[in-house]
């Protein structure tokens, strides 16, 4: 158990580190560079807002305290659920990756002016790409991935009938 419990912290201690330091790579070069022929791009943007830019309308003080606020007892929440009780390895991955990319967004909010959150790549293929993004999204995309994959996992399948 203890063991396990030391793997989660270096996992959340590690991503929030590594979206930290990229982000803080992003602000100091400002890229705008494609790679991979394209398929990727570096472009530092600051995101004021949520997901997609929602709520980037509302006044600085409004906003942050809005998503401060919520993003604080969302991941306290999560953790609750993940960490009370008995939980797979794989609920536990995914709840932290989902923590960890949900603390390295809360700290851009509560550091940066105006509450914004630094986003670097996207990613895509013609006219399919990506929105903007950066490593803690990259996070909690993945953990979220992991919890459904764990909750699928418990869910008995309907047998016909």
């Amino acid at each position: 158990m203890r063991r396990s419990l030391l793997l989660l912290v270096v996992l959340g201690l590690g991503t929030v580190g590594c979206d930290q330091a990229t982000k803080e790579l992003a602000a100091s070069h400002q890229p705008n560079v494609a790679l991979f022929g394209g398929v990727a791009r570096l472009t530092y943007a600051e995101n004021p807002g949520a997901f997609l830019g929602l709520g980037d309308r509302l006044p600085d003080g409004a906003r942050v305290a809005l998503l401060v606020v919520v993003n604080a007892i969302i991941l306290g929440a999560l953790g609750w659920w993940a960490f009370r009780r008995r939980s797979d390895m794989l609920v536990r991955v995914g709840a932290t990756l989902v923590i960890a990319g949900g603390l390295g967004n809360l700290i851009d909010r509560v550091l940066r002016e105006g509450g914004r959150v630094v986003d670097f790549l996207v990613v895509g293929v013609g006219p399919v790409k990506t929105g903007i993004f950066n490593v803690a999204d990259v996070a909690v995309m993945v953990g979220v991935g992991l919890l459904l994959l764990a909750a699928s996992r418990r869910t008995p399948s309907a047998s016909p009938g």
